[in-house]
């Protein structure tokens, strides 16, 4: 019962981080607003959760969407406590000399201004009430370069960047401001990715097992769940401003190759010269 009281909004919540995040937010003793495109697939979600969850349509590309998902919370269920912005897609791919500029205005939308509005709204109803806890989903692509496609790239680091600067205006609310920066994880989108099969979780956790600093270990879902459910809890309550990552180290430059130096020598002096003498 780490949420016990607690309501929360989650954008995207009809499938992968999302759905995971509003199960384990509900068994946590949360209520949680399900906001997606998806219809049925939200629906369904919401309805195997029982009272304590309510589905409503939300596009993250129309702010009226996420202004309504945010007063629905306040409407059902008394206030807002957490504000999730999970919805994502890949976007644009391809060269940055042959991208087409809907094509990554469409992937800005979704990716930075979807989450821009989930930030201004759960603001708006959480700076009079004094608290709240605002988590956006950002990427190891976030971070580094050459991990992801341009656009989401570059929409990420802004994601990492607007946390921050959300961070440091809403503490003054007693309001914090994290992201959460996942490497390539066992869901459908990555499986979509890695095989062109949505379904084929097990084998995509077969290949990020071998990809894997952590050796044999694939990142899943549960990791990035479990660093939400963290950021939500009163257990993070002086964490603000912070992208957690769940990357196995890849952002700190850990890979499936031993580091270099590991095996004892001499050390280096100047001139070429090795040794203590």
């Amino acid at each position: 019962m780490r949420l016990e009281g607690k309501v929360a909004a989650i954008t995207g919540a009809a499938s992968g981080f999302g759905a995971g995040a509003a199960r384990r937010f509900v068994a946590e003793g949360a209520k949680v607003v399900l906001g997606d495109i998806q219809e049925e697939a939200g629906k369904a979600v919401a309805a195997e959760l029982g009272a304590n969850a309510i589905y409503v349509d939300c596009n993250v590309t129309n702010e009226e969407h996420i202004a309504n998902m945010v007063d629905t919370a306040v409407s059902e269920f008394g206030k807002l406590d957490v504000m999730y912005n999970n919805a994502g897609i890949v976007g644009a791919v391809g060269p940055i000399s042959s991208t087409p500029g809907d094509e990554w205005r469409f992937t800005v939308d979704i990716l930075l201004n979807g989450v821009f509005y989930g930030c201004k709204h759960a603001a708006r109803v959480m700076m009079p009430q004094g608290s709240g806890s605002i988590i956006s989903m950002a990427s190891t692509a976030g971070i580094l370069g050459g991990l992801g496609p341009h656009c989401y790239t570059a929409c990420k680091h802004a994601v990492v960047g607007l946390t921050k600067g959300v961070a440091a205006e809403l503490c003054h609310y007693n309001i914090r401001a994290n992201a959460i920066a996942p490497a390539g994880m066992a869901t459908a989108m990555v499986a979509n990715v890695s095989t062109g099969d949505p379904d084929a979780i097990e084998e995509t956790k077969k290949i990020l097992a071998q990809n894997s600093p952590l050796k044999g270990r694939p990142g899943l879902a549960e990791d990035v769940v479990n660093a939400a459910l963290w950021l939500a809890s009163d257990e993070s309550g002086y964490t603000t401003g912070h992208t957690l990552t769940t990357d196995a180290g890849t952002t700190i430059g850990a890979t499936t190759n031993p580091i270099a130096f590991a095996e004892y020598e001499p050390l280096f002096r100047e001139a070429g010269k090795k040794g203590m003498e």
